[in-house]
């Protein structure tokens, strides 16, 4: 495998570990900052929904560009927003300057993918991508527990001054080890059309909108998680980074346990059991959420679940691009991390909304009521699809 490769998965890491940290410092920066904790959490919306435009769009307008280019321009981007971040004096700060690592983040994770698989045999081209993602996972297997723990210590504001130091740290490496690419010598205009019609299929905006949906339940509680176990299950503060370390290691058990069910069951099938099962896991948070251990376990399990359905959302809606939209697989995959990355915010800013009318106790009931809505439509989508077009068969 390509050196080049592992620094990709470096970057992923970094770029992840910027997204999801938040979750486990909400109640640092509310209190540093003065601010309440819907008003703060919004800051993992505002990244995640940069992220949403600048996967489908951005990377698209920039399709000309070298790869080489464009990954230095976002880890660029990364690095210097991280700094101002640890210097922010005020919310409005955190959440622009987010926003924009967000639009990098988007366009990072599209051109990279696409990178990784140009650099190896096309029999390698799923291990070299897997890898890639990789780096995603394992920042919140490992990455957001650690900074969580050195937050509870230290502050939070060291925390993303280190994601600084590693984003610089990744580009260095790609300046070192990624080789220029010529430019594309197609015209942009056919790259756009095609990435137009991609986006407007009916088959694969239903798609992406249950990914929307799943992460909108999935982060209408994740990323309040810290306030709810601080002041709901009234945990101490050092067990917070247990929590994210049990997320963390679960969602890797997940993104295997997704991939084995997609290979061999059918996907709309399985899909449908995770989600049920996410439903299922959220109304157990609200039932038990001031049980520790019972919490402990659930947010497990919702890494489990959470994970499980990425990994089959995603196979799921690059099989409907195969047989749909083949030459524009590249622009299904951004589209993928749109509607998750969409959803994230959606799901961070209708949680807020909760906090603030209702209580923070009712934002697991948000989230349930997210998957239900995402079964119905899966349901829809199941009875309407002719059978050689499932996402199992094509």
């Amino acid at each position: 495998m390509p050196a080049v490769i592992y620094i990709f998965s470096l970057c992923t890491f970094t770029f992840g570990l910027s997204e999801f940290v938040v979750a486990g410092l909400v109640s640092a920066i509310s209190m540093d900052l003065h601010e309440s904790i819907s008003q703060v959490g919004s800051a993992i919306a505002a990244y995640a929904l940069g992220a949403a435009i600048g996967a489908p769009i951005i990377t698209a307008l920039l399709a000309n560009w070298r790869d080489k280019t464009v990954l230095l321009l976002t880890l660029g981007v990364l690095a210097a927003g991280s700094v101002a971040i640890s210097l922010a004096p005020d919310v409005l700060t955190l959440h622009g300057v987010r926003f924009i690592i967000g639009l990098a983040h988007g366009v990072f994770m599209a051109v990279a993918s696409n990178a990784a698989v140009k650099r190896v045999d096309p029999v390698r081209a799923g291990r070299a991508l897997s890898l890639v993602w990789m780096g995603l996972t394992l920042s919140i297997a490992f990455g957001v527990p650690l900074g969580t723990f050195f937050a509870s210590y230290w502050s939070w504001r060291m925390v993303f001054l280190a994601i600084g130091g590693l984003g610089l740290i990744s580009t260095l490496g790609l300046v070192l080890l990624m080789r220029q690419q010529p430019r594309c010598a197609s015209p942009r205009t056919t790259d756009l059309k095609q990435s137009l019609a991609a986006l407007l299929h009916p088959e694969l905006l239903g798609a992406a909108t249950i990914a929307m949906l799943v992460s909108v339940a999935t982060f209408s509680f994740f990323t309040f998680v810290s306030p709810f176990l601080l002041d709901i299950t009234r945990v101490p503060p050092q067990v917070l980074s247990l929590a994210m370390l049990v997320f963390g290691i679960c969602s890797i058990l997940g993104n295997l346990l997704g991939g084995y069910l997609v290979d061999a069951f059918d996907a709309d099938r399985c899909l449908l059991g995770g989600l049920t099962a996410l439903m299922l896991n959220l109304l157990g948070l609200y039932l038990w959420g001031d049980s520790m251990i019972a919490t402990l376990t659930l947010v497990g399990l919702l890494g489990v679940v959470f994970f499980a359905i990425v990994t089959l959302s995603t196979l799921r809606m690059l099989r409907l691009a195969h047989h749909y939209t083949p030459q524009s697989s590249a622009v299904a995959s951004g589209l993928n991390i749109a509607s998750f990355n969409l959803g994230t915010a959606l799901g961070g800013i209708g949680a807020g909304w909760v906090i603030t009318h209702f209580g923070l106790a009712y934002i697991p009931i948000a989230g349930a009521a997210a998957a239900g809505v995402a079964i119905g439509a899966l349901a829809l989508q199941m009875k309407s699809r002719p059978p050689t077009a499932d996402g199992h068969t094509v």
